[in-house]
């Protein structure tokens, strides 16, 4: 009877031994999975709230808070992440009306980030205000369209073409109409809905930049946007001609001093040494006359009647004529032979 019972004894131990085994090793699943849902690793891109039973208990969004820290185990203790780098929002470009019933395409793009300073820690209000960056890029994508509508309808096309926001053309040291808009842009959405308050305090959301991507034309405006360039162009072309025809003018006009300089200096020049030459050449004259005044009157005689005289010349002369006596008795002798007479003071001319 004992050695029938023994078996049965065996059978009834086993599944009391499989229930132990399988309790000890839910236990320490349950016990590994509390301890890792216990520990927060927060990462360098990433900011953290640690909620327990609801209420917030811990936020980690400062640059000393990156690394391990712990938390009551799940569901006690919860922590939500979210990501602390620049975020990019492209919302696809919508038509607008400018102030002149113009209708064009704006394309914007805003970079932000939930706030990461403050004691009031913008990761929570923006928590509590939006919950998600999908939320949160619906709310500005919204707002970027609200300003860019307003804004835009206070200026004309022609505003908005102004060359001065391009690289065709003088710089005026002045910001381009385009510049002026995107900065609007920026300022507006840092502003909160309440009077007075920020974004970053109503929603938890940092605005690094917003600006105007591009602006497209739809057809029925591009002959009007051709024609405004042209127009635009040619104002620039205008005014190079004219800056280039005033300094023209004004270099000829210095050419035309220094040519008119130049020549009534020439000319004074060659009155002068014209001046010197005749008064040398009169002194030479006077000179050569003193020293021999029968030799300058003969030569002199000569000159006049070879110029008078020529081949076709009938010339009557009357007996008193020096130049009958000259040409029937000849040169004077001293003339001849070139004698010189004392002079005047006493010496002998050469």
């Amino acid at each position: 009877m004992t050695n029938d019972q023994q078996p049965i004894a065996n059978d009834q131990s086993q599944p009391t031994h499989w229930r132990r085994t399988i309790a000890v090793i839910v236990l320490i699943a349950v016990i590994a999975s509390a301890a890792v849902s216990s520990v927060v690793l927060v990462d360098e891109t990433e900011l953290v709230i640690v909620h327990w039973l609801g209420n917030t208990a811990a936020v980690y969004d400062q640059p000393q808070d990156r690394g391990l820290h712990f938390k009551w185990p799940w569901p006690i203790g919860t922590a939500r992440r979210f990501d602390a780098r620049v975020q990019l929002l492209d919302p696809p470009g919508r038509e607008i009306f400018t102030r002149d019933k113009k209708n064009i395409t704006v394309e914007t793009f805003v970079c932000w980030r939930i706030g990461q300073s403050g004691a009031k820690h913008p990761v929570v209000t923006f928590f509590k205000a939006l919950g998600s960056h999908d939320q949160a890029a619906d709310r500005l994508a919204n707002k970027v369209r609200s300003i860019v509508a307003t804004q835009v309808g206070q200026l004309e096309l022609s505003n908005l073409l102004r060359v001065g926001d391009s690289e065709a053309g003088p710089a005026d040291n002045q910001p381009g109409v385009l510049e002026d808009l995107s900065r609007e842009i920026r300022e507006q959405l840092q502003q909160g809905r309440t009077v007075g308050a920020s974004l970053l305090e109503e929603l938890g959301i940092e605005i690094v930049d917003a600006r105007i991507k591009r602006i497209n034309f739809p057809l029925g405006n591009q002959q009007a946007v051709f024609e405004r360039m042209k127009s635009e162009r040619q104002k620039i072309a205008d005014r190079y001609r004219s800056a280039g025809l005033a300094a023209s003018t004004v270099i000829r006009s210095h050419a035309d001093r220094q040519h008119a300089e130049l020549l009534a200096k020439a000319d004074g020049d060659a009155e002068r040494i014209r001046g010197e030459a005749e008064a040398e050449a009169t002194s030479i004259l006077n000179h050569a006359h003193a020293a021999d005044p029968e030799f300058y009157r003969t030569m002199r005689t000569l000159d006049a009647y070879r110029t008078i005289l020529n081949d076709k010349t009938t010339l009557v002369l009357s007996a008193s004529s020096n130049l009958l006596k000259m040409l029937s008795e000849g040169v004077p002798g001293d003339v001849k032979t070139g004698e010189a007479k004392p002079a005047a003071n006493g010496t002998t001319a050469p």
